[in-house]
């Protein structure tokens, strides 16, 4: 069919336009609808149409004003590094509001399991440390990491080996990283809304509910739990199938009240590492690197695993555990009491703080729970496990401090 460009060359020549381009003049075109930063839907201005532009959820920049105030205290000047993927976009957004605000310096890291995945399968294994990352954190003063994946499962098929080979080399980053004002958080996205069962605006309600809260009250709160673990010398817990006992004695207990994993709400410590004896099951699923494991068993003699089996994924499992020798033996014994998380979504950050469980990690102490003098486990790997307690006890000392999931001081 033949067009007629006369009525087109009868409009004359084109005008020069914003950038150089060449426009015509537009007297039927509206002026754009400016929106600034930060404008709650109750303030838009009245050229605003969902059709047109997407406003920014308030609660994202709570968010980001709670990690940058509360969880890493930035200051002016600060150098702050954030890791983050595109799902968490709008996050990444208002914290760089934040920190130019506050005089802060911004550098951000792309994070997407899908490029790890191919860097992963490409590689012939033999991985050496990334020293342009490490000299990175070690210049920074705050380090934020946001998870924000739109895939859990993007590393699904990357042997357990080659993700262990991966994590011994990259252990110095990991310690540097945690020698800084450090937070890891996450903004919701469809994949952990999957992942928990709930519609994307429900799970989205879910996570703010978690994270938002006065978590000043919250230390305050958790405060009796810490001062007795701190003062224990032995604790054991009896859940179901689970009789685990272990010594404490000498470590420090963490009230975690949102300073270094948003959200919170738990007080942990780290056990005596040939202390622990007895046998635990983990009731909850884990997934670890996009793997998961459920009905994890594991049986402690002198403070290592000497049996151990899952109902699904096992081969999973038998490749954290030989990761190294550290991997055999806790890092970690950490208590929840966040009753906002009153689901289990298949997501660490979150289901080890729910009220009325327990958590124990395979791996590496944290040198905070380390007392003076003291040798806490050491491993490439940090791995948490969830058992529910509301139906069992907790004892220090042999006595009861927590049972059928209240704690005796409540």
């Amino acid at each position: 069919m033949r067009v007629n460009k006369t009525d087109d060359r009868a409009a004359g020549p084109p005008k020069p336009g914003r950038n150089g381009f060449r426009t015509r003049d537009r007297p039927d075109r509206e002026p754009p609808c400016v929106v600034p930063f930060g404008t709650s839907p109750s303030q838009a201005p009245d050229c605003l149409s969902p059709h047109r532009i997407r406003v920014m959820d308030e609660r994202i920049q709570e968010h980001a004003r709670t990690l940058l105030n509360w969880s890493t205290d930035v200051q002016r000047d600060d150098d702050v590094v954030i890791a983050a993927g595109p799902e968490a976009h709008d996050l990444v957004v208002a914290l760089h509001r934040e920190l130019g605000d506050r005089g802060a310096n911004p550098m951000t890291l792309y994070s997407s399991g899908e490029a790890s995945r191919a860097h992963l399968k490409a590689h012939d294994g033999d991985f050496s440390l990334p020293e342009h990352t490490l000299a990175l954190y070690e210049a920074c003063d705050v380090a934020i990491h946001v998870r924000s994946s739109p895939n859990l499962a993007a590393l699904n098929d990357v042997s357990g080996t080659r993700l262990a080979e991966r994590s011994r080399a990259h252990k110095p980053i990991i310690e540097e990283r945690l020698s800084k004002r450090w937070c890891l958080t996450q903004h919701p996205t469809n994949a952990y809304a999957q992942a928990a069962d709930l519609p994307l605006g429900a799970y989205r309600d879910f996570v703010y509910g978690a994270i938002l809260r006065d978590w000043a009250a919250v230390e305050e709160y958790q405060e009796e739990l810490r001062r007795r673990l701190e003062e224990a010398r032995t604790v054991r817990v009896v859940a179901g199938e689970t009789d685990i006992e272990m010594s404490v004695e000498h470590m420090h207990a963490i009230n975690s009240a949102g300073r270094h994993n948003m959200p919170s709400g738990e007080v942990f410590t780290a056990p005596v590492p040939d202390s622990v004896e007895g046998t635990v099951h983990f009731d909850k699923p884990l997934i670890h690197q996009g793997r998961e494991m459920e009905g994890v068993r594991l049986r402690f003699e002198g403070g290592e695993v000497v049996e151990s089996a899952a109902e699904r994924n096992e081969e999973a499992l038998d490749d954290l555990l030989d990761t190294d020798d550290g991997a055999r033996r806790l890092g970690e014994l950490g208590i929840g009491t966040n009753r906002e998380i009153d689901r289990f979504t298949k997501n660490m950050l979150f289901d080890e703080k729910m009220g009325e469980t327990v958590h124990l990690a395979l791996g590496r102490a944290y040198d905070a729970n380390v007392g003076e003098g003291q040798t806490g486990n050491d491993s490439a790997v940090h791995v948490d496990m969830i058992l529910d307690t509301s139906a069992g006890r907790i004892e220090f000392d042999g006595e009861v401090i927590q049972e059928g999931g209240q704690f005796v001081w409540e």
